[in-house]
């Protein structure tokens, strides 16, 4: 009966060992406490023009050539580009409609019409869906120093 017992003790320690986890850490390791939802990022940041924060979001989009940024939802229609501390890491190309935490610095931005249409090129956007870029665009972009994919 003690082998019996010592057996299965030993099964669910190794079991838990081996278990894969519920998400993927990216750049610095950070935890989903705190986080606040995407969509109310905007109103959180209020007039400030940048804002250490946690983030909470829906992946739109992924750079296709390497993983180097991603679109997080944030409602209405609108998203936030968030790229990543000096290119010190990038996210899975393949992760559209996953659930991610951001940590780093929300800052309100404007995007000049050449970086959008090196953007749409890396998203994987045709050349006429390019050539109708021409307006930069004023948004909110985080640069971050850790991510969660939650899988």
């Amino acid at each position: 009966m003690k082998k019996l017992v010592a057996l299965a003790i030993a099964f669910c320690l190794s079991y838990g060992a081996f278990a894969q986890t519920d998400a993927s850490f990216h750049g610095k390791k950070i935890d989903e406490k705190g986080a606040i939802p995407a969509t109310e990022l905007a109103t959180k940041m209020g007039n400030k023009t940048t804002m250490p924060v946690k983030v909470e979001g829906t992946v739109e989009s992924v750079c296709k050539m390497k993983g180097c940024w991603m679109k997080v939802n944030t409602g209405d229609g609108q998203t936030m580009r968030v790229m990543f501390k000096d290119y010190a890491f990038f996210v899975p190309k393949d992760i559209e409609g996953k659930t991610v935490v951001v940590e780093g610095v929300a800052e309100t931005t404007t995007t000049s019409v050449a970086k959008l249409r090196h953007y749409a090129e890396d998203g994987g956007k045709s050349k006429e869906e390019i050539e109708k870029i021409t307006e930069p665009e004023k948004a909110i972009t985080f640069m971050a120093d850790g991510v969660i994919v939650k899988k």
